[in-house]
């Protein structure tokens, strides 16, 4: 009878000790989500690193991979999972104060740890030139009625380097293409582009974001994911997926991954750079904030000349003025305002009015190269450039027998401004003056004026009136149209024109 007791009260045992060991199997989960949430922890598993890195920063570094941690996840298979576990804000973080919504997930961490491991060298380059343009930046964009923190679009485009050019050759600060800066008013042509001009750049910035805002019916991650990939774009993906949740989005496969890790990465960035030191970034060396006077020249100016009546040099002259492509103010800009030293304004304009004006400006040959095509000749390419093959040959060092057949010529080009099709026009400027845009479509091989009128809902007779097209005339594929305009109302984007 005591053995038939003892062995039930081990059968007992047994069985509890069964239910008992899932429970204290999951006891390190707690203490590990705690470690992942504090500023520094570093997520486990191998690091990818992201594909999406502003020009300028571009590096081939590897990220080290730090020990797994057995029987968890990291925060690399958190972030490809597809459960609802990417919503997850993570507990025991105190968001930073910010005038758009930060958002703490799975994939906003990725990039917080990224920012501190193998992209610390970048972003810590980020921070020093931030406190050079973000004042400025700020104050512009506050001006145009948008959130100041928009400025960390700045920081993931170009890491606030003004000469930033991208593999799309996008430039400047806020990285514009040549046609969406032309929308804005930006002139770019031969002698001056103010992409990189970080006062005009901002505020083309600042009224495509509020476009985009509008867009999309007050949403900044889908306004700043439209900045990213193109409005229309994002239009397609909402449409496609049903959706207008940037994060339902970017779990589909419509959308480039640059696009998906778009947004995260921006908010990372806002996150650390608004309190560096949480995060380790504790000795940079920040700069003085951009400083200058300004003054009108009536003609074209040397910039030597300039640097010389503002006691400067040529270099500084230049570093004030990223827009200017050559040695000189453009020509065909009236009242250009050219940046100098602060303090320097009452000494330059005292000296300047002494020099004569057709001492101010000295011509020189821009020069370009051109690929000598097969049944290219000296004389063939020194027609089409308008100068003479003695010329082209004694530039490129060649002789009366070389061989030219795929070189690469060095040949004088013409220094003219076509302002039909580049530079500042009035009816641009005088458009954005009054808070009007447009959104522009390239036409496709197909495409009507009915079909297109039924696509974006606007009557065709609004279509050919802001075209300048005839109702019955062909479209011609490669064409950008005008296929919606909006006005600014009460700082929100309005429809110009519907249907009808």
């Amino acid at each position: 009878m005591k053995k038939l007791i003892c062995l039930t009260y081990a059968v007992i045992a047994l069985t509890a000790f069964t239910y008992v060991l899932p429970v204290t199997a999951m006891e390190p989960v707690q203490p590990l989500l705690a470690e992942l949430t504090r500023p520094n922890a570093l997520p486990s598993g191998p690091s990818e690193t992201p594909a999406l890195v502003p020009a300028d920063e571009q590096t081939t570094a590897e990220s080290a991979a730090p020990p797994p941690v057995a029987a968890l996840f990291s925060l690399e298979e958190l972030r490809d999972s597809g459960d609802e576990e990417d919503d997850l804000a993570l507990p025991d973080v105190d968001m930073p104060l910010s005038d758009i919504p930060l958002t703490l997930n799975s994939k906003v961490e990725y990039f917080l740890y990224y920012f501190q491991t193998s992209g610390k060298q970048s972003f810590s380059r980020w921070l020093s030139r931030s406190s050079r343009y973000i004042p400025m930046m700020k104050e512009i964009l506050v001006r145009e009625g948008m959130p100041e923190d928009l400025v960390y679009v700045a920081m993931i485009e170009s890491g606030f380097q003004m000469h930033a050019r991208s593999w799309a050759n996008a430039v400047g600060p806020w990285q514009f293409i040549s046609d969406t800066g032309r929308r804005y008013s930006l002139r770019i042509d031969q002698w001056i582009d103010e992409r990189k001009d970080p006062v005009k750049a901002t505020t083309a910035a600042a009224l495509y974001l509020k476009e985009l805002y509008g867009l999309f019916k007050g949403d900044w991650y889908l306004a700043t994911a439209g900045y990213n990939a193109g409005e229309n774009k994002i239009l397609r993906a909402i449409s496609m997926y049903n959706t207008n949740d940037f994060w339902e989005l970017s779990r589909g496969s419509y959308l480039k991954r640059e696009t998906k890790e778009y947004v995260p990465k921006l908010l990372a960035a806002a996150i650390i750079a608004k309190d560096p030191a949480r995060y380790g970034f504790t000795d940079i060396a920040y700069l003085t904030p951009i400083e200058y006077d300004t003054v009108t020249l009536q003609s074209r100016t040397n910039l030597d000349l300039a640097a010389k009546l503002s006691g400067t040099t040529y270099e500084s002259i230049k570093e004030l003025n990223p827009d200017l492509r050559h040695w000189c103010t453009p020509p065909n800009y009236p009242d250009y305002q050219l940046n100098i030293p602060k303090g320097s304004k009452q000494r330059f304009e005292a000296e300047y009015a002494k020099v004569p004006e057709d001492q101010r400006f000295t011509e020189r040959v821009l020069y370009s190269r051109y690929q000598v095509r097969k049944k290219d000749s000296l004389k063939s390419i020194a027609n089409r450039f308008s100068t003479s093959p003695a010329i082209l040959a004694e530039l490129n060092g060649l002789s009366a027998k070389s061989r030219i057949a795929g070189k690469s010529l060095l040949v004088p080009v013409k220094q003219t401004v076509d302002f039909t099709h580049e530079g500042r026009t009035a009816s641009a400027s005088k458009a954005a003056a009054k808070g009007s845009y447009a959104k522009y479509y390239t036409i496709k091989k197909g495409d009507t004026l009915s079909s297109l009128s039924k696509r974006f809902n606007v009557s065709a007779k609004l279509l050919s009136a802001w075209n300048n097209m005839k109702s019955k005339v062909a479209l011609k594929p490669g064409r950008r149209i005008i296929i919606a305009k909006f006005t600014e109302k009460n700082g929100e984007m309005a429809p110009a024109g519907t249907r009808g």
